[in-house]
């Protein structure tokens, strides 16, 4: 009755999006167990991949997406995503402990609100595991919200995941106002050959997880917007050493901060669905009088119930007494760069529990996401164990291809 194959795009298209339209992303009800009755969130998110279904993996060259039809009108049921990527694992290499791992990302799992309960979802797992093993993945991973009980237990109690890791997401919603920059901090905008000179010297192997080896790529992609680095003012005379890609570390000061911005706008769209009138209504109201007496700086935020897109923070780094005050420099003018572009609703920002930049990151808490649940298995034995491993650093890269 279920039948599972590679995604086609003249022929599946139209159904895959009216089926992933009905799906919420993340936890559908607050219930645990099966003898308890659940009970609805009041609120859900929805995300509209404007026409590009493959959008979020189609930037590693092993790519898939797997579809699942049911019955003998092979009705779509279900669809399910993944890539493989080099990443770092958090050590320099040594012997026989290699530095890098193979892994695959999976994501994007759906499946039909009218038909679950019937396997589709473990099935469309099994066999992306199968593809990307065969392409010598050795591990595989995915992410998902706490409270979203119904994926984890299909991941670690059916399919033998792993809890691995606990990133935090960090959301500050865009105001109407640009946010006034500080005159001590001195802002530079980074070509990608000196951002990726700057972040291998900023992060080798053994201080960062998740790193991908194509990050070069990624720090020239066009819908990274730039790199921006912050230093002190009294510090700026360093500035035309810091934009080349022939400096070391002994050329920066003892205080900065850097940041990638990523635009996801263009490729994505999010939508808040089921929210109390009161607070439709209160959110509305703020706007309307932000727009009548624009002097008040009234902290409106954006129509988050209609579809909204996010600027992605990542490559988040800081150091010196001074670090954390130009770290939020670096944020206010993402706020800033959000600001000018209406599609978009709020800049967020995924890092390590422990990472020190944490502290540093402007958010709001309602927005924001205290624990993102990685989850990850191991495809092929033999070697060293990444799962046996304790982390050797608090510092997680989040890929914003992927978001």
């Amino acid at each position: 009755m279920i039948r599972v194959r590679e995604f086609d795009v003249e022929k599946d298209l139209k159904a895959v999006e009216e089926m992933e339209s009905r799906c919420e992303v993340g936890p559908t009800d607050t219930g645990a167990g099966s003898n308890k009755k659940k009970k609805k969130r009041s609120m859900s998110l929805y995300v509209d991949l404007l026409g590009d279904p493959l959008c979020r993996v189609r930037h590693a060259p092993d790519h898939v997406m797997l579809v699942a039809e049911y019955g003998e009108k092979k009705e779509m049921v279900g669809v399910i995503r993944a890539c493989i990527k080099v990443v770092t694992r958090g050590r320099a290499s040594s012997g026989f402990l290699p530095a890098y791992a193979k892994i695959a990302y999976i994501l994007g799992l759906r499946v039909s609100p009218f038909h679950r309960r019937l396997g589709i979802g473990t099935k469309l797992v099994e066999r992306v595991e199968l593809w990307c093993a065969a392409r010598g993945a050795e591990y595989a991973y995915m992410a998902t919200d706490p409270a979203n009980s119904a994926s984890l237990n299909l991941f670690t109690r059916r399919l033998s995941y792993s809890r691995f890791r606990s990133p935090v997401l960090l959301a500050h919603p865009v105001h109407s106002h640009l946010l006034p920059l500080s005159p001590s901090a001195a802002v530079l905008r980074l070509p990608p050959s000196a951002a990726a000179a700057l972040y291998s010297c900023l992060l080798p192997p053994s201080a960062v997880e998740f790193l991908p080896s194509d990050l070069p790529s990624l720090l020239s992609h066009p819908l990274t917007l730039s790199t921006f680095l912050a230093i002190p003012s009294s510090s700026s005379s360093a500035s035309s050493v810091i934009t080349t890609n022939a400096f070391s570390l002994s050329d920066l000061p003892s205080s900065f901060a850097v940041m990638s911005l990523w635009d996801s706008t263009r490729v994505l769209r999010l939508r808040v669905a089921g929210a109390p009138p009161a607070a439709r209504a209160a959110l509305a109201l703020l706007r309307a009088v932000d727009a009548r007496a624009p002097w008040m700086r009234v902290p409106s935020i954006r129509d988050i119930f209609r579809p909204f897109g996010v600027y992605i923070m990542y490559g988040l780094h800081m150091a010196g007494p001074e670090g954390p005050r130009l770290m939020r420099s670096l944020c206010r003018l993402a706020h800033n760069a959000a600001v000018t572009d209406e599609n978009c609703a709020a800049v967020v920002a995924e890092l390590g529990r422990a990472d020190p930049v944490r502290a540093a990151v402007p958010h709001w808490k309602r927005f924001s996401c205290e624990e993102d649940v990685w989850c990850m298995k191991r495809l092929r034995a033999g070697g060293d164990d990444w799962l046996a491993s304790p982390p050797t650093t608090d510092v997680i890269f989040v890929d914003p291809r992927e978001f």
